[in-house]
């Protein structure tokens, strides 16, 4: 079994499924009392979300570069940046570590190929849906990718980082991601990419009409891949 590094704690409320799905997907396949080979770095995530906000992604890569090559020290064969935002530095993380980074948007495109859907929609944080760097990354794989309005995109953001990254989970907010769900598929989305690793702890399958694409369990399966064989 490879060992799985976790560049986590953005938030830790996501970093924290990172860890028990991938334990139970180790579980599953092989039994027993099996569980992952882990090593973990759980940043401060107050510190990445000032730079966040104040647009300085270089010294977030920097950072993340950092805490990526103290995993590859401590042993881990591959490696997982426990959050779709901060993809946006996957390059800077990448450059400085000689063990594969698994990219969670790659993961993301594979399955919903895999699923024949070539227009999704796609929430996350206002930096995910706005900028390049993740939407641009799907597109390379040949799908079609809508966001939400204006209104939309701010509330999607506020829940993040105001509710779920804080643990608050509330059925009021679930219903507003409902609706804006409601809206991309209006719009002509064939699904939906649940494009933060928080969205999960809110939304599923169960609660939308439109096949569901949960970033961070198809990350976990990607991982399990790699490292199971």
């Amino acid at each position: 079994m490879r060992v799985i590094g976790l560049l986590g704690g953005m938030s830790w409320e996501s970093s924290a499924e990172y860890y028990r799905l991938l334990n139970e997907g180790v579980r599953e396949r092989l039994g027993g009392l099996h569980s992952a080979r882990l090593v973990l770095a759980s940043v401060d995530f107050a510190e990445v979300e000032a730079l966040q906000v104040a647009g300085d992604w270089e010294a977030a890569g920097r950072l993340l570069a950092a805490e990526a090559a103290g995993l590859e020290a401590a042993g881990a064969d591959l490696l997982l940046i426990c959050t779709n935002t901060m993809h946006k530095v996957a390059d800077q993380v990448e450059a400085g570590i000689g063990i594969p980074l698994l990219h969670l948007a790659d993961a993301t495109a594979a399955a919903v190929r895999a699923a024949g859907v070539s227009r999704v929609g796609l929430l996350g944080t206002a930096f995910t849906m706005e900028q390049d760097f993740y939407t641009g990354r799907l597109a390379g794989h040949g799908l079609d990718v809508l966001v939400p309005d204006r209104a939309g995109q701010e509330l999607v953001h506020r829940v993040i980082y105001d509710e779920l990254c804080r643990g608050v989970v509330r059925d009021e907010s679930r219903a507003a991601y409902q609706r804006v769900i409601g809206d991309l598929a209006d719009r002509g989305a064939e699904g939906v990419v649940l494009g933060c690793t928080e969205i999960e702890l809110l939304i599923g399958a169960a609660e939308v009409d439109l096949p569901v694409f949960p970033t961070t369990r198809l990350h976990v399966e990607a991982a399990l891949a790699a490292a199971l064989g």
